[in-house]
Order: C-alpha cells, then sequence, then structure tokens
C-alpha cells in the first residue's frame, strides 16, 4: 500500500501549474511590491531628491528626464507597486484584527486591493500626464 502512494506522488511540484487562490496572489504581490519598493525604489528615489536638490542645472535634467514618456510608464509601475502594497498591507491589519477572516470576505477584500491599487493608480495618471 505504502509503494502504491508513494508512486502515485508527483516527483515535484510546479508551481506555475498550480492556480493559487486570489487572497494567495494578492499576498504575493505584496510582498514582490515591497521587495521592489526597498530596492530598487529607495536608492531611485534618493537619487532623484538629491538631484532635485543639488543646484539649478541637476534639477532642470531631473524635470527633463521625468517628462520621457517611457520615465513616466515606469513611475506608474512604481506608484502601482506603492498604493498596492499600502491597500494590502491595510487588509493584512485587518486581517490582524480578525476582520474579513472568513473566505468569502477574504475574497472581497482581495478584489478590492487589487481594484483599489489600480484605480488610485489610473488616477494618478491622469494627474501626472
Amino acid at each position: 500500500m505504502e509503494t502504491k502512494l508513494h508512486n502515485q506522488r508527483p516527483k515535484h511540484l510546479n508551481l506555475f501549474k498550480i492556480k493559487q487562490p486570489l487572497p494567495a496572489v494578492v499576498s504575493i504581490l505584496h510582498r514582490i511590491s515591497g521587495v521592489l519598493l526597498f530596492f530598487p525604489g529607495i536608492p531611485l528615489l534618493l537619487y532623484s531628491l538629491q538631484m532635485a536638490l543639488q543646484s539649478q542645472q541637476s534639477f532642470e535634467a531631473l524635470q527633463t528626464c521625468l517628462s520621457e514618456p517611457m520615465i513616466k510608464v515606469m513611475l506608474l509601475i512604481s506608484l502601482w507597486f506603492f498604493l498596492h502594497h499600502v491597500c494590502a498591507g491595510i487588509r493584512h491589519v485587518l486581517l490582524d484584527l480578525q476582520i474579513g477572516i472568513a473566505l468569502p470576505q477574504a475574497r472581497l477584500g482581495s478584489r478590492l486591493v487589487l481594484i483599489g491599487g489600480v484605480m488610485l493608480t489610473l488616477l494618478a495618471a491622469a494627474v501626472i500626464w
């Protein structure tokens, strides 16, 4: 019996073929966005701040750089990382307070995090562009 079970088990798990539930996807995206905000996010932010405060010429160079469409797209992606991370962080705090623990509420909260992050990013894109 034990040998039959052993032969039926998968040799390895392909995590890309396993369909994750929405709360798991939001949690994974929360972690990834946090890592990307830390690096390269913080060094780029500090370098931009240094350029803005160094001299008039470096400030104008920063403005020229930030007016490029590709840079604006990268800023919007970074902004989505930040907004998703904030929304998911609020969701995690609510889960720690035992709010939204049941599966239907957890799924709704995950949808709200995804929709909220995207909507806030689109609102910021309308202001930036």
